[in-house]
Order: C-alpha cells, then structure tokens, then sequence
C-alpha cells in the first residue's frame, strides 16, 4: 500500500493518491475509501489492469488539518471487510468497540 500527498502550487490544496497492490488487496473485487474528510461516503477505488487498486482526490489544506480513513473491501460473493491501511502517520480508536483502529492523514 502506497499513500502520496502532492501539495498544489496554485491553491490550498493537497492531491493525495491510494495505492493498494494486488496481493494486499488478496480476493477484492472492489475497494473503497471511508473517510471523516467527506463525512463517511465511499470513494470507490479503479482496479487497474495490474490488479491494483488506485483512487486520487483533492482535499483543502484550508479548511483540514488531517483525517481518519479506512478502506472497505467486497470480495466477488459480495462479502464486505475492512482493511485498515499500512503507511499512516497514526492509527487511533475507531470508536466502535470493537477493538478496531482507523488509520489518520496529517496534510497540514
């Protein structure tokens, strides 16, 4: 897994790209990014012809500091799990009981 942050020269904004390599992704058949920075809706991940997976956004170095963020996975039964990414700069509670973590982005 690879997470690229590419500051804008001509706004206050951060292009931040997800990489997820075919043997981390394992049996999915489709990935997405849930995230506190667009209050929980799925971004849907491109499965590239490699058998990655790839999704790029920008987001406001204005108005946020960082946020948490998980990728939910569906495998080709429709079975959904979650996966939480390597390579973030934090991990903290999900707040579910459940012992889980969400992975945290600094971009300020």
């Amino acid at each position: 897994m690879s997470i690229k942050k590419q500051y804008l020269k001509s706004k206050p904004e951060v292009k931040i790209t997800f990489e997820i390599e075919s043997k981390d992704a394992a049996d999915a058949d489709s990935i997405s990014l849930l995230s506190e920075h667009n209050d929980w809706q799925t971004i849907e991940f491109k499965k590239l012809k490699s058998g990655k997976f790839k999704v790029a956004f920008n987001v406001s170095t204005a108005t946020c500091e960082g946020f948490q963020y998980i990728f939910q996975v569906t495998n080709s039964t429709g079975e959904q799990s979650m996966l939480l990414p390597t390579g973030a700069d934090n991990y903290v509670d999900n707040g579910m009981n459940d012992g889980g973590q969400n992975a945290v982005l600094k971009i300020a």
